[in-house]
């Protein structure tokens, strides 16, 4: 017993040395890991961690009808979007957390999973860059969004980054510029997308009671369905005694800011183009577009959730 006791004390010391001499001598020149990292994964995934914890998953399988976003875990550590409908799950497979899409683009369907001659993918093409850093992490990617035929109608260039925030909550940002492979693209009037959110079951209003505001003070569906908004927010219970949510934000820059928000309380929320005209861009003009998701704690004040508003808008995503 004496000589395993010897022998367990000189493999401690050993361990303790090594550890000295690793980082004290041995690695003089090793540069702190970023608390923020985009990690790539196998089958075409990116984690996005903080402090190597994950925080979100981006899926982009050029098989799948579209790239998106699962899951977004909230400060507890518990996810807060879903995949699919609570009410509908064999319907509404299309519903992927946090996605882009959008209902029809020059009379093709780049919303639904349904396939046919008039059905569209956005089909991943690579990976320009991906960033790690104290401040945030991201993703830098390209796709197609293409027909069922083959035909490339857009061209995408994306950029995911996510911004920690204190006590565990976190920003996700998305932008996105859609330059037309033809002449012109129509993106119909009211169609649905481009940005949607999914939130997890227990946060809706329908299956979990939650509560869906705007930023124009208006709450629940009748008061906000179709109504231009700067942010809209569903919150709920994502636990016993726990209350999450997700703040789902549009940037000014975009064509039809305050733009308006298709929602529903069986919990969607979806940030529209335009309820008034459809949205026509040309080729070497792209449509520039920029979302911010905000995953925060408890049930935010309204004027807590423009002041997160207005630092999302003033982000410069490249700075010297």
């Amino acid at each position: 017993m004496a000589t395993i006791r010897c022998i367990g004390l000189w493999i401690a010391v050993a361990a303790a040395l090594s550890f000295s001499a690793a980082g004290q001598v041995l690695l003089p020149h090793a540069k702190p890991i970023p608390h923020m990292q985009a990690v790539p994964m196998p089958y075409y995934q990116v984690s996005f961690q903080r402090d190597e914890t994950e925080v979100a998953r981006y899926y982009f399988d050029p098989r799948f009808n579209r790239p998106f976003i699962f899951p977004v875990v909230g400060p507890s550590g518990r996810t807060l979007t879903r995949m699919g409908h609570p009410g509908a799950p064999d319907s509404h497979s299309h519903h992927n957390s946090i996605w882009v899409a959008y209902g029809k683009l020059n009379g093709i369907d780049f919303w639904s999973d349904n396939p046919g001659p008039k059905h569209g993918r956005i089909i991943h093409q690579r990976i320009v860059d991906l960033e790690d850093g104290d401040n945030r992490a991201g993703a830098i990617t390209q796709a197609d969004w293409t027909t069922d035929g083959g035909a490339v109608l857009l061209h995408e260039s994306r950029e995911t980054w996510v911004y920690p925030l204190p006590k565990g909550e976190w920003l996700l940002i998305v932008d996105l510029r859609l330059d037309p492979a033809v002449d012109s693209v129509t993106f119909d009037r009211a169609g649905f997308g481009p940005m949607s959110v999914r939130v997890a079951k227990s946060i809706a209003v329908q299956f979990g009671g939650g509560r869906l505001r705007n930023s124009e003070g208006g709450e629940g569906e009748a008061e906000i369905f179709r109504k231009p908004a700067r942010w809209v927010d569903c919150s709920g219970l994502i636990a016993p005694g726990v209350v999450e949510g997700l703040t789902l934000m549009d940037h000014p820059l975009n064509p039809s800011h305050p733009s308006p928000f298709h929602v529903r309380e069986d919990g969607w929320m979806g940030a529209m183009l335009s309820t008034k005209e459809s949205v026509v861009v040309s080729r070497g003009k792209p449509l520039h577009l920029r979302y911010g998701v905000y995953v925060h704690a408890g049930l935010p004040a309204a004027s807590a959730l423009d002041a997160r508003w207005k630092e999302f808008t003033t982000l410069d995503l490249h700075p010297r």
